[in-house]
């Protein structure tokens, strides 16, 4: 299976390092975001489902997770499945934007500048996963200040095949706090993803 893995931010590719024995047997696609150009979610979801062909499942972590759903928006037919890690369906309350216009006065990064803003401006998302009909796996770790569990059983309810995983011990980045967890949740929901588009 093609899976597409989408790095949060401020990581790039070389975050899914410790995913490498999980996804053998498969054909990875990993793009490095900032490296797309422009500054919006919606402007790499699109670029990138031109770069990609065929059917997929999408993996993304936080700022990926939102490119996944807006690549699900886009072309629903060819996402297959969707892992999410500690990402989160609606828009940007005004205290995060508020923190993220902050955040763009430190900045002197061109690619973390224009994901900054690409987080900040990113659409509400939550009618995508309302009608998502493949597998949707949400990862949330127990320690994430981002993504608080009953946010995170509210968005899984939503989805026709939603599905909520919380990892013990783990922040907001659950592939490198807790990897070997991670890995096994990773190998299911390929196997899930699979099994639901054989």
């Amino acid at each position: 299976m093609k899976v597409v893995l989408l790095h949060a931010f401020p990581f790039d590719e070389t975050m899914w390092e410790p995913q490498r024995e999980a996804l053998d047997g498969h054909e990875v696609v990993a793009p490095n975001l900032y490296a797309l150009g422009g500054n919006s979610i919606d402007g790499w979801a699109q670029t990138l489902l031109e770069q990609v062909e065929g059917p997929f499942a999408a993996v993304g972590a936080s700022m990926g997770g939102y490119v996944a759903l807006a690549m699900a928006r886009r072309a629903p037919e060819r996402v297959r499945g969707m892992l999410l890690v500690g990402s989160r369906a609606g828009p940007d309350t005004p205290e995060r934007r508020q923190a993220r216009e902050e955040l763009l006065r430190e900045l002197s990064n061109d690619g973390l500048y224009r994901a900054t803003e690409a987080l900040r401006d990113r659409p509400d998302a939550s009618d995508v996963v309302r009608s998502f009909p493949g597998p949707f796996l949400l990862v949330a770790g127990a320690d994430d200040d981002l993504l608080p569990e009953p946010e995170a059983r509210e968005i899984v309810a939503s989805a026709p095949q939603g599905r909520l995983e919380v990892v013990e011990g783990a922040g907001h980045i659950v592939n490198q706090d807790q990897r070997h967890r991670f890995n096994e949740l990773l190998r299911e929901f390929l196997e899930w993803t699979s099994t639901a588009t054989s």
